[in-house]
C-alpha cells in the first residue's frame, strides 16, 4: 500500500508524530487513520518506558494564575536537558500540567505515592492518572509519553504546589 502526503498530514495534525513515524504508522495500519493514532500512542508509551529510568536534572517552574487570581497552581517538571527545557513543547507541556493542578485538585503526583488509607479513587487523587482538561479522552501520563516520544527525553513530574485564596494551607505534593 502507498501512503500519501495527504494522509500523513492529517494524521500529524492529529498526534503531533513526526513525519516519518506518521508514515510508518500509517503503513502498519493499511492507511487507517484511527488504528495509526492508537499505534503512535502505543509507541509513545514504549518510547517512554525505554527512557524511564534515564536522570532528569534540567526543566522548569511553571506557573499558572486562574482568571480572577482566586486560584493558582505551580508546577516543577524536568526534563534530561537544557536544550529539551526551552523547547515550546516542553513549555506548552508544563504550562498544561500547571493548569491541571489548578483546574483538579490532585493530591498526589502518582499512585505509589498516595496514601494506603485514602478513600479518594486513584483516577482523582494522582496526577498521572487524571483525565487531562483539555482532552478527557487521554490522562496526564498519556500528554507526558506524547512529549516525551517527540523529545527523545525522559520528562517527570518532580512536584506541584496548589494554593487558593481563603484556604487555611496549600497542597504541595512530590516533596
Amino acid at each position: 500500500m502507498d501512503v500519501t502526503a495527504v494522509q500523513i498530514k492529517e494524521l500529524r495534525e492529529i498526534s503531533g508524530a513526526g513525519v516519518m513515524d506518521c508514515r510508518r504508522a500509517l503503513l502498519e495500519t493499511s492507511g487507517d487513520i484511527a488504528k495509526a493514532v492508537e499505534f503512535l500512542k502505543k509507541q509513545a508509551l514504549y518510547h517512554a518506558q525505554k527512557k524511564a529510568e534515564r536522570v532528569v536534572k534540567q526543566g522548569v517552574i511553571e506557573n499558572y494564575i486562574h482568571t480572577g487570581g482566586r486560584i493558582g497552581a505551580m508546577v516543577e517538571l524536568n526534563c534530561e536537558t537544557d536544550f529539551v527545557a526551552r523547547t515550546d513543547v516542553f513549555k506548552e507541556l508544563a504550562h498544561n500540567i500547571a493548569m491541571q493542578v489548578a483546574a483538579q485538585e490532585p493530591l498526589c503526583i502518582s499512585q505509589d505515592k498516595m496514601h494506603k488509607d485514602s478513600d479518594v479513587p486513584p483516577e482523582v487523587a494522582c496526577l498521572l492518572l487524571q483525565p487531562f482538561i483539555k482532552n478527557p479522552t487521554m490522562t496526564i501520563q498519556d500528554l507526558i509519553n506524547e512529549v516525551i516520544a517527540r523529545t527523545g527525553e525522559n520528562i517527570k513530574v518532580n512536584r506541584f504546589a496548589r494554593f487558593e485564596l481563603g484556604a487555611v494551607e496549600a497542597r504541595i505534593a512530590g516533596v
